[in-house]
């Protein structure tokens, strides 16, 4: 049976704005690797784990899960509060 993560990715350090984080990710969990004893890599023989897909809502991502007989598992991004400050409030006393 396939199983899949659907959740939104997290910005890289690159990343100064939150722009690129908006669509929702359905990626494929791996079901199993193997190490090769003669060089010690890990491989397998599972492709789905190459495939990521991009929806534009959650609501899409599980819709597409369930059409398909992906058992999947939502993850939900964390709340961020932003405070918006301006320059010269790092020289102000409170």
């Amino acid at each position: 049976m396939k199983k899949a993560k659907i959740y939104i990715p997290t910005k890289t350090a690159m990343q100064s704005g939150r722009g690129k984080i908006k669509n929702w990710i359905l990626k494929f969990e791996t079901r199993d690797n193997k190490t090769s004893p003669l060089m010690g890599w890990e491989s397998g023989d599972d492709t789905l784990k190459e495939v990521i897909l991009e929806f534009p809502s959650k609501d899409k991502a599980i819709e597409y899960a369930k059409k398909n007989n992906i058992i999947y598992e939502v993850i939900e991004p964390k709340k961020h509060d932003f405070i918006i400050k301006s320059y010269a409030d790092n020289f102000l006393k409170d």
